[in-house]
């Protein structure tokens, strides 16, 4: 048997999961959440036009 391993394509994601990343971490690195819905002025919301 020999020592050498041979591997021809990149590893599995199954066996070589991404590692765990925090809310911290993922805060650090993509910023905080945003919200999906344009934000609405002042007059917007106090008329509460659509």
């Amino acid at each position: 048997m020999s020592k050498y391993t041979f591997r021809s394509s990149a590893p599995d994601p199954w066996t070589q999961p991404r590692p765990f990343r925090d809310p911290t971490l993922r805060r650090y690195h993509y910023g905080k959440i945003q919200p999906m819905e344009e934000p609405r002025g002042f007059f917007a919301r106090l008329l509460r036009a659509s």
